[in-house]
């Protein structure tokens, strides 16, 4: 005797019932075996369990320390004008009053600053470099960043020209930076004795990135080169991600601020990246479920920055991370940054061939241009790792585009997938989806997705009467959609939105 007991509960939003959306989706279902007097109990109380394989080993993350941390915030520097040169940072700092300064970026020596203060008429430079991961103007004191560097020389002239006394603010948004004491008064810092590096995983921009264990658990760690000019940069985005908890977003553990030491400590990703997962394992081990799951596990994490007003800027199948059980993950937070706060200059080399023409252009970033991204990654997603606009050169990829034109769907791309890619290619921002409207669609999807592989899962012995569901729909979709995207969508396009309630309580017995 075979007894199966399966609850399929929806929490629906009424107001948006026509098409059903649904907002949750709870499986919460116990099948208990009972034959030849032996007895087994499996629970899934998690959405994410489905399709993802059943591994018995627990997934390679370390869960955040508790209590919970604070939010590192980061302090606004108005008086940073970036990369100006000489000259006109002297023709911005009129009339000359004395004490009058802004800093900039140095054009004589890259990656250094310059304070430039105004002085009995004249215009005072001086230099400010880095040494030791820290920044200073004489070698006799030292700062973390040019914050401190500005509040120091604010208070007394200690050996300048003058004592600051009033900034020129930068027309725009003002720059920012952090201060490292504020990650150990948030409790984010780590003991360096805590950390034990092991194999490299990869290089970036800022360093590579290793193996390592925290107390044991197996972790990711960033390590930044030895007196990197990069402090700040990588210091502004471990900032970010204390603001940052979302399950399809790569957590942050802690930081490493000890000497010459700066790490970056987040959760280990054992399969890596989208991209490298993709092109590894193919069409012969990529399933459909596969690929919905990552395009709805992205959006999810999107969604989430969209919520928070955070602009990811680099969004790419290279910058998702999958974990063990087949999570995907968004990660790579160098060139996010709050919505409010993104400079207008230049951010520096953009990937082209995943940048909306709006932000190659004219430095207009937003969560519509994360939008863009976001309809490049499906397409390499369902490309299985395509390079995007494969035969057109790099350069001439933002004039084509402007042109209207747009990437074929790749093969056995669905058709609906593909018009979400070309909604979010709309050359207009404003016409192109957010991130919760695709996400809400993507959910719909992936939860009816969900429905099926538990009911073609169960083994079909039951009879017609013991069966409180249309089992024709079942049986039609066993035999002519199974394991196909498709059939998430012959559920979510039915033109009577009473269907869902079908779903409402599904109880099989015999």
């Amino acid at each position: 005797m075979v007894i199966s007991i399966c609850y399929v509960t929806y929490l629906t939003d009424h107001r948006s019932l026509c098409p059903a959306r649904v907002v949750n989706l709870l499986l919460v279902f116990d099948i208990c075996y009972k034959m030849n007097q032996t007895a087994g109990i499996q629970h899934w109380t998690d959405l994410d369990s489905f399709g993802r394989g059943n591994s018995s080993s627990p997934p390679d993350i370390v869960p955040p320390p508790r209590p919970r941390k604070s939010e590192v915030k980061l302090n606004s520097m108005p008086w940073f004008h970036g990369k100006i040169s000489r000259d006109k940072a002297e023709d911005l700092l009129t009339p000359r009053e004395d004490g009058l300064f802004l800093v900039r970026e140095s054009t004589n020596f890259p990656g250094d600053y310059t304070l430039c203060v105004c002085w009995q008429g004249r215009v005072e430079h001086y230099r400010v470099h880095y040494k030791d991961n820290q920044l200073t103007i004489d070698e006799e004191e030292y700062f973390e960043n040019l914050a401190q560097l500005v509040e120091h020389y604010e208070k007394d002239a200690d050996g300048l020209c003058t004592r600051l006394c009033k900034s020129l603010p930068k027309e725009g948004h003002p720059e920012f930076c952090v201060d490292a004491k504020a990650f150990l008064e948030a409790g984010w810092a780590i003991s360096h004795n805590d950390i034990e590096l092991q194999e490299s995983l990869g290089k970036g921009e800022f360093g590579e990135v290793r193996l390592g264990l925290l107390r044991g658990d197996k972790v990711a760690v960033k390590v930044l080169k030895d007196s990197s000019k990069a402090a700040q940069k990588f210091l502004a985005e471990a900032s970010l991600m204390t603001s940052l908890r979302h399950p399809n977003l790569v957590q942050l553990l802690g930081v490493v601020l000890e000497g010459r030491n700066i790490y970056l400590v987040t959760e280990y990703m054992s399969k890596g990246s989208l991209l490298d997962y993709l092109r590894s394992r193919g069409r012969l081990h990529v399933t459909k479920t596969d690929q919905i799951n990552f395009a709805y596990d992205t959006c999810a994490g999107m969604e989430y920055l969209e919520k928070r007003r955070v602009v990811h800027r680099d969004l790419a199948a290279r910058n998702v991370l999958i974990s063990e059980d087949c999570v995907a993950k968004v990660a790579d937070f160098g060139l996010a940054w709050r919505e409010e706060a993104i400079a207008s200059e230049t951010c520096g080399k953009l990937p082209i061939k995943w940048t909306a023409p709006e932000a190659l252009k004219k430095n207009k970033f937003s969560n519509k241009s994360d939008m863009w991204s976001f309809g490049v990654l499906l397409w390499e997603i369902y490309s299985f790792g395509r390079v995007p606009y494969p035969r057109i050169h790099l350069s001439d990829v933002l004039k084509k585009v402007e042109h209207g034109y747009i990437m074929d769907a790749p093969d056995s791309c669905p058709p609906a997938v593909y018009e979400l890619m070309k909604k979010a290619w709309h050359l207009n921002p404003d016409l192109r989806p957010s991130f919760f409207e695709v996400e809400g669609r993507n959910e719909i999807i992936f939860e009816m997705q969900c429905i099926i592989q538990l009911l073609l899962r169960l083994p079909l012995v039951y009879p017609r009467k013991g069966i409180i569901l249309s089992i024709e729909m079942i049986l039609s979709l066993q035999h002519s959609f199974r394991d196909d995207l498709l059939a998430s969508y012959f559920f979510n396009n039915m033109e009577n939105p009473m269907l869902f309630h079908l779903f409402n309580q599904v109880k099989i017995q015999v």
